[in-house]
């Protein structure tokens, strides 16, 4: 008994000697924290040392998320011919991933929080891949639409772990800045890598391979994210707030869907509006909810800093604007001027490269030195000005004459939008909330994208409808029609860009990047 000493080392930590300090193979606790961080740090030391490699990574996953959005559109008829479905049902294989992606967004980005940016990634990763397999190994529709919602719960993993991961991997300023605008040409871009890269799998290969094809970039992905990616939980953990988590989900589940819905019916439909109106109230509920809570989902601080508000608005409107490039224009090519598949791809890469350019020069050499104000409000401008331009298509119109320079405009428009603004959105958040501030960001340009989609589909429709009112349904007729719905489109998706010159320009603030927490009702 005289050898017990009662003193602390007995009561619990500092006994190195056996005992409750000990675990089960006789190593003490310490020990083992102690070579789990000198294991973490080798890692981290590894993923600095190869930063450069760990952003291929990430672009490379982002790439995978944002391509499927376009690829899939290419794969639809030829997917619904071989498995029966009808026009009616086909909407739903676009629906499925948007509502699962869209509506898990911020509960992902919670969960990098929480559990780990890299065991995050890595999961999302595996899954989407996983998800893709099956869909590409589909027998039926509802085969297809399951694999297709399960694509958007591993995307919406997938998605914000790889932001806030590169965030927390570039903490330089002019590291950050380059390694911003490489994600952000990737991420403006990858539409039109997917409608490229659809055409020729579909033509070439089996609609199939539209799905398939993630298995490489995913293979790609994985072996580069287990060996160089660090991303251990944050040293100050949040917590969940699951009602917070309820609502979030719940809201914008009905507002991806109200706007959906509207695109399949009309917008007279009482369904369309009752999930619009209940989706805004959970989202209202929702705020009201974060501001009371002591671990919000969203740190309302998040999205009130200007800097950041703004981005999440620039992005939010470029996603929705994009859309009438990207979907109509690719009509317009396809269904008036007879362009494959293929040959439409290849007409958007002009505007791929632009975008490519501006989005690394801008966040490199402009942006550290200007910040957002005197890039985003102006590309806004020069991305409504391209969609403005190509209201003037007709039906013989040409593709040097007429065509590749508004998409040059429209594309350096959009480099000097996403690039600044998806590091502006991230820039300065506290470690902790790195996972929900990089949701946010692909919250707004999901959410967007939808109503985008939706809203400009809605209005061609109309357009098209109302053109042939009291017109003989000849060929040349319904022809023009469909012209004129594309015009229709192109001039909505110039004044969306248009609405984001005034608004990014209010909220905006002049000088050089910060990170002090000036809110937007300032």
């Amino acid at each position: 008994m005289k050898h017990r000493s009662g003193g602390p080392a007995d009561q619990g930590g500092g006994d190195t000697s056996g005992g409750r300090g000990a675990g089960a193979g006789g190593q003490p606790d310490g020990g083992r924290r102690a070579q789990r961080e000198a294991k973490h740090e080798v890692v981290r030391n590894r993923a600095q040392q190869h930063r450069w490699w760990v952003l291929a990574v990430i672009g490379t996953a982002q790439l995978m998320v944002v391509l499927d959005a376009t690829i899939v559109n290419i794969a639809l008829p030829s997917a619904q011919k071989d498995l029966g479905f009808s026009n009616g049902n086909r909407q739903w294989i676009i629906t499925a991933y948007a509502l699962a992606f869209g509506s898990l967004l911020l509960l992902g980005g919670r969960f990098a929080d929480l559990i780990g940016r890299k065991i995050v990634f890595l999961t999302g990763l595996v899954g989407f891949a996983a998800a893709s397999a099956v869909g590409g190994a589909a027998q039926s529709f509802e085969m297809l639409v399951v694999a297709r919602a399960a694509q958007g719960v591993f995307g919406a993993m997938l998605a914000p772990a790889a932001l806030s991961l590169l965030t927390t991997t570039f903490t330089d300023a002019k590291e950050r800045a380059k390694a911003f605008g490489i994600y952000g040409a990737v991420a403006g871009a990858g539409g039109a890598v997917g409608l490229l890269l659809g055409g020729v799998l579909t033509e070439y290969l089996d609609w199939r391979w539209c799905l398939y094809v993630n298995l490489l970039f995913a293979v790609l992905a994985l072996v580069g994210a287990a060996r160089l990616i660090s991303g251990g939980r944050p040293a100050e953990q949040p917590g969940l707030d699951l009602p917070g988590a309820v609502l979030a989900t719940g809201g914008l589940f009905c507002i991806v869907y109200g706007f959906s819905n509207a695109e399949r019916h009309h917008w007279g439909s009482s369904q369309t509006w009752g999930f619009l109106v209940g989706g805004a109230v959970l989202l209202l509920l929702f705020v009201l909810r974060e501001r009371r809570t002591a671990h919000p989902l969203l740190p309302l601080r998040v999205v009130l800093h200007r800097q950041r508000g703004g981005s999440y608005i620039a992005i939010f409107l470029a996603g929705a604007g994009l859309f009438g490039v990207f979907l109509f224009l690719t009509y317009y090519l396809q269904q008036i001027l007879g362009y494959s598949p293929i040959k439409t791809g290849l007409a958007f890469l002009p505007m791929v490269g632009v975008m490519i350019v501006m989005s690394v020069v801008v966040t490199n050499a402009v942006l550290p030195r200007t910040g957002p104000k005197p890039l985003v409000p102006p590309g806004m401008l020069f991305a409504a000005g391209g969609m403005a331009w190509l209201t003037g298509l007709d039906l013989h119109s040409s593709y040097a004459a007429h065509i590749l320079a508004p998409l040059l405009l429209t594309g350096f428009g959009v480099g000097l939008i996403f690039a600044p603004a998806f590091n502006m959105a991230t820039a300065g958040v506290r470690p902790q909330d790195a996972g929900v501030a990089s949701a946010m960001v692909n919250t707004c340009q999901q959410v967007g994208g939808s109503v985008g989609t939706s809203l400009l589909n809605t209005l061609a429709t109309t357009a098209a409808t109302n053109y042939v009112v009291g017109k003989r349904p000849t060929k040349l007729v319904l022809a023009q029609a469909q012209l004129h719905s594309f015009t229709v489109a192109f001039w909505w998706s110039s004044a969306i860009f248009a609405l984001g010159v005034i608004l990014t320009g209010l909220i905006y603030r002049w000088g050089r990047p910060t990170t002090g927490d000036q809110s937007i009702a300032t």
